[in-house]
């Protein structure tokens, strides 16, 4: 599999091209996909299941929930980051097909 088939705007069930040109600026494709988990009831659901039971009355209750957006932050993160890495070590990437290294952080 090539980066290019990694990165791309297809969806499963698609019948025609996604052109990153005729994105929304404001809404990327990969964003929209990350909206529809979020306010999805199978991810609402994990609320109500404990990841770690606190041992301490000072302790927190940690929740599936909580942790799946605390992970999804830091794979955001490192996301961008390698994607700045690749970026810099393919510039074609950017200047042919137009990627960014918050591209790379979206997929998260």
């Amino acid at each position: 599999m090539t980066w290019e088939q990694l990165m791309s705007l297809k969806r499963q069930g698609d019948q025609h091209k996604r052109l990153r040109i005729e994105q929304d600026e404001t809404r990327l494709g990969f964003e929209v996909d990350y909206d529809r988990i979020i306010f999805s009831s199978h991810f609402r659901s994990l609320q109500d299941k404990t990841q770690v039971i606190p041992l301490s009355k000072n302790s927190f209750v940690h929740t599936r929930l909580t942790h799946s957006l605390e992970v999804s932050v830091v794979g955001r993160s490192l996301g961008r980051a390698v994607g700045r890495a690749l970026l810099e070590r393919h510039p074609h990437l950017s200047s042919i097909h137009g990627y960014q290294p918050n591209d790379f952080g979206a997929v998260v």
